[in-house]
């Protein structure tokens, strides 16, 4: 009889625990995205932010990270359900989300080096920085981002028994990336691409840095210039999170007896899903303008909720 009982309650233990990690996942997103939605918004509906190279670059970031997170919480809510579906569809989804994921440091070493050409060449800015032609910069760097995958894919060794449109699988990354050069090429990418994004930083940041002392006027943008470099280095220092995974996998097996699935989550919720949640969130309200239109945004919201519910509240009056 306890025999028969065991595996009842496994299953019953590890539904709850699917039901646990779904909703703290969700409703984190959801947040997220509506956020997200009002910044695209402001950006998309006053002029001053779109002849800005600075705040177009944002956009692009944000557009980035949106779909990388929409991506990863699809793929995590799949793999949640244990939804298996031929490998052909799991390869666009993977496909995706590794590409979001390298553009992001390209993203921010962008924007940093903007900022320097705004400091450092306030008068003649190169026609390439300017707001009507920095989407081809934009463009540029989804193209490389895409490079990386596609590289890593084709590099790959095919299992004969596997058939890309009949076998069915649980769409995970090791399902795609089981080859060592797999391994061994995304690492050395991943490496380099954010040790030249945080050269790039540093590089910015110290040229704005001597700037300064020879400027003796408009101090107050080439500081505020400075803290958004700074704020780029902790931007990529919070995506870098996720190269610790592995060594926090390592940790967490020895300390403690968890299950191997509760330590993918855990990897998953405090170094994928909240960096890509703060990231965005600090730039966006730490900017004045930003802040100030959220603001207005957000009270023209309540003062039409208010009209509605007071109309509503009439009408139930009257009713009755």
């Amino acid at each position: 009889m306890n025999l028969t009982e065991l595996p009842v309650n496994v299953t019953s233990a590890r539904n709850l625990s699917v039901i646990i990690k779904v909703c703290a996942v969700v409703p984190f997103f959801c947040i997220f995205l509506c956020c997200i939605v009002v910044m695209l918004y402001i950006f998309a509906s006053h002029r001053q932010f779109l002849d800005s190279s600075r705040y177009i670059l944002f956009a692009s970031m944000l557009i980035n990270d949106t779909v990388q997170l929409l991506f990863s919480v699809l793929l995590f809510l799949l793999v949640m359900g244990q939804v298996k579906f031929a490998l052909v569809y799991c390869f666009p989804l993977l496909f995706i989300s590794t590409a979001t994921f390298q553009n992001t440091p390209l993203i921010l070493a962008t924007m940093s080096l903007e900022r320097y050409v705004a400091i450092i060449y306030p008068l003649q800015c190169p026609p390439a920085w300017r707001s009507d032609r920095i989407w081809i910069i934009i463009l540029s760097l989804w193209l490389l981002s895409c490079i990386f995958p596609i590289i890593e894919y084709s590099i790959g060794q095919h299992n004969p028994a596997v058939n890309m449109f009949s076998t069915s699988v649980v769409c995970k990354p090791a399902i795609v990336n089981s080859s060592p050069k797999q391994t061994l090429f995304k690492s050395v990418i991943n490496i380099l691409c954010f040790a030249a994004v945080a050269v790039i930083i540093l590089f910015t940041y110290v040229r704005i840095l001597l700037q300064t002392r020879k400027l003796r006027q408009d101090r107050t943008s080439v500081s505020k210039a400075m803290n958004t470099v700074l704020l780029h280095g902790f931007q990529l220092l919070l995506c870098m999170l996720a190269f610790t995974i592995p060594i926090t996998e390592s940790l967490i097996v020895l300390q403690a007896n968890w299950p191997v699935e509760d330590i993918a989550f855990f990897n998953y919720f405090c170094f994928v899903l909240i960096p890509r949640f703060l990231s965005p969130l600090i730039y966006g309200l730490r900017d004045q303008s930003f802040r100030r239109h959220i603001g207005k945004t957000f009270l023209c919201c309540s003062n039409r909720i208010k009209p509605s519910v007071r109309s509503l509240k009439q009408n139930f009056w009257f009713a009755s």
